[in-house]
């Protein structure tokens, strides 16, 4: 972000105050971050939302009355442009996959540093969405022939898996031994036969189409 440019404005929501006040010291240390509001349950998070201006919500999963998958759906019905991110101690893939299924860009786990948590924040208010390295790449590769994706190419799929893995256009040129320009060119057109519009949407996609082992 340029020098100028007004602080993320965050609403943290967590029931366990000091986990609550440690992240926001480290949030605090961010110029280009601003804590609006500490909350202990979801409900009090959509009531902030619903009364501020909010760029992100960042969520602990497990709170008492509304949890944070509940709450993203409420925050998101209230303030569509407030971008959602969840921390949690759990680091199982269907916690990431709710996450992404009720509209949030991802999840931090509670042991991340100030640095990675301010990159994250910055991330989601970004539309980006923020994964486990390799878990979307694992399961795209294990369920690519499913749905729609049977329309892409072998290249398609390789560039698929690795757009959902977070890795950007040279790092997936380089991989492949391909131009940046064609690397861009399969992405067009993958968008394209799956009906979507940016990298977030792609990856929700990913994990909707039934990538989740029951």
């Amino acid at each position: 972000m340029s020098a100028g440019t007004p602080p993320v404005r965050i609403v943290l929501a967590d029931d366990h105050a000091m986990l609550r006040q440690g992240v926001r010291l480290m949030l605090d240390a961010d110029p280009r971050l601003q804590v609006l509001a500490e909350c202990t349950t979801g409900a009090e998070a959509v009531a902030v939302v619903r009364e501020r201006e909010v760029d992100l919500a960042l969520l602990d999963v497990s709170m008492p009355e509304v949890n944070g998958f509940e709450a993203t759906r409420l925050i998101l019905a209230e303030s569509p442009r407030t971008r959602v991110l969840f921390m949690s101690i759990h680091q199982s893939d269907p916690y990431l996959f709710e996450a992404l299924r009720v509209g949030a860009s991802g999840f931090v786990h509670k042991s991340v540093g100030g640095q990675d948590l301010a990159d994250a924040c910055l991330a989601a208010f970004r539309d980006e969405p923020v994964l486990f390295t390799g878990t979307v790449r694992t399961l795209l590769r294990r369920h690519m022939l499913a749905g729609d994706h049977a329309a892409l190419t072998d290249r398609e799929r390789e560039v698929l898996a690795l757009i959902a893995d977070g890795r950007s256009g040279k790092e997936i040129a380089d991989s492949l031994f391909l131009s940046e320009k064609t690397v861009e060119n399969h992405r067009s057109r993958i968008l394209t036969k799956l009906g979507l519009t940016n990298r977030v949407q792609l990856t929700r996609y990913a994990i909707r189409v039934g990538l989740i082992d029951p």
